[in-house]
């Protein structure tokens, strides 16, 4: 069990959608990191059910060639917050999501193992929502309430956790916007 589970593993304010691609984090795990990323499926498309399909298995690769390509990836975010800033569940908070993959943070390797990860539907070089990071704040406070070994010093980007591999949010993204409006 972990040594910091949370009051609610499923927000009772957000859209519950479960997905198969997530597992127990390891025994003894605290849970002290946030994790911010982009996507968007077909790259640089936003709309319609296609990153849901995605972290629930069910993206049919027919239906776009890109897709054909990431078929057999199996990811997860905990939460993706939607262009309109609609925000949507995946994994339960005291479950490991997939959606850091190898990456490291001051040392500490699997970042998975003791992090939430948010998925903002978008690209790294298109404008954020003015909804996205409203809803990202609100998300990020409550996430902060359940864990508060997760401040603002320990909210990072995926490229920051990956810089070999990835590079969402992007410069595209405000941290400097976000982060001044976080409660804390």
């Amino acid at each position: 069990m972990s040594t910091s589970t949370p009051l609610q593993a499923w927000l009772p304010s957000v859209r519950h959608c479960p997905s198969p691609n997530c597992d127990e984090r390891p025994e003894n795990t605290k849970v002290d990191l946030l994790v911010i990323h982009n996507i968007s499926l077909p790259p640089e498309q936003f709309g319609g059910q296609w990153i849901e399909d995605f972290f629930l298995n069910k993206l049919d690769p027919d239906r776009h060639p890109y897709f054909e390509k990431i078929r057999d990836i199996r990811v997860s975010a905990h939460f993706l917050i939607k262009r309109d800033g609609e925000i949507l569940q995946f994994v339960p908070l005291d479950k490991r999501a997939w959606h850091a993959g190898k990456s490291c943070f001051q040392g500490r390797d699997s970042c998975n193992d003791f992090s939430i990860g948010i998925e903002l539907e978008g690209a790294d070089t298109i404008p954020y929502t003015d909804r996205q990071y409203q809803s990202l704040v609100e998300l990020s406070n409550t996430i902060m309430e359940e864990y508060p070994a997760i401040d603002k010093d320990r909210i990072i980007g995926h490229e920051h956790i990956a810089p070999d591999r990835k590079t969402d949010p992007g410069p595209a993204f405000d941290w400097h916007h976000f982060l001044s409006m976080l409660e804390r």
